[in-house]
């Protein structure tokens, strides 16, 4: 059982938990994940780890509420227990010897961008981020980013905040002002990570994307993580999260990631209903 030291709702969509989990916090690393279960015969979820404190032997996960799990995982309040919280899984982000780095993230991704952004920081490579949001209701983690970043600029769909337009805009904007990266680094939904690929492709740079398809073991067994990068088959739980964003075939992962949308929502609708009968 792992108890639930924090919890702060960043938005309406989107939470924020810090976790007492002394053993993953000593061994994780940015771009690493753990599987959650709220309950003995809860679903198991992935949830790549947004930060950790090896001294607190705390991790913290921020999780956008969609779906029947993380409502249930929503429900939950400080002092609460989860019933199940494995990990570090995954590789961690290779990002040793990078002078300079753009991190691209796009909504709830950016919560897996900062820890990447912040290691980066703290080991003297120059950072430049780009944050992308629906709309400035949505905006998380940017005094984090802040901190962390020698550029920032934050883009808005709607342009309520920061700048309007797509991330991919803001990026091409800095390569063409001459900012030569030695990486970029996109995580967030499919779609976003595709076009940012697109985009580096064209300049020749480098590109990691972190991939989160649908997982159930977590140990590389199921298959159900499957990806093709470069024509070959790849499980993101053990071969990822991170792979090169210029070989994966976006186009599978997302009409992959779309085979489950009819159940989820029944779910989802199934959890609203049961957590409005327990409220009367």
């Amino acid at each position: 059982m792992y108890r639930i030291a924090e919890k702060t709702v960043l938005n309406s969509t989107v939470t924020k938990m810090v976790v007492e989990a002394p053993l993953i916090a000593k061994k994780a690393q940015p771009g690493q994940f753990i599987i959650f279960r709220v309950n003995e015969d809860s679903e198991r979820v992935p949830l790549t780890i947004a930060d950790y404190d090896r001294d607190k032997g705390t991790v913290t996960i921020i999780f956008q509420i969609v779906g029947a799990s993380t409502m249930e995982l929503n429900a939950l309040q400080e002092g609460d227990f989860i019933r199940d919280f494995a990990g570090p899984l995954g590789k961690p982000s290779e990002i040793e010897n990078l002078k300079k780095v753009c991190v691209v993230g796009g909504g709830v991704g950016c919560a897996i961008a900062y820890p990447i952004a912040k290691k980066l920081h703290e080991q003297g490579s120059i950072v430049h981020t780009v944050v992308g949001f629906r709309n400035r209701d949505l905006v998380i983690l940017e005094k984090e980013f802040s901190a962390v970043s020698d550029v920032m600029k934050i883009m808005t769909d709607d342009g309520s905040y920061g700048e309007k337009g797509l991330v991919t805009n803001a990026l091409e904007e800095l390569i063409n002002a001459g900012n030569d990266y030695d990486e970029v680094i996109a995580i967030g939904p499919l779609v976003m990570m595709k076009f940012v690929s697109l985009t580096t492709k064209k300049y020749g740079i480098k590109t990691t994307v972190s991939m989160n398809p649908i997982m159930i073991d977590g140990t590389g067994m199921c298959g159900g993580c499957r990806l093709t990068v470069g024509g070959e088959t790849k499980f993101a739980c053990v071969d990822g999260p991170d792979f090169d964003g210029h070989l994966v075939d976006f186009d599978e992962a997302m009409a992959r990631s779309g085979v489950y949308k009819e159940f989820e929502s029944s779910k989802r609708e199934e959890t609203c209903n049961l957590f409005k009968k327990e409220a009367h």
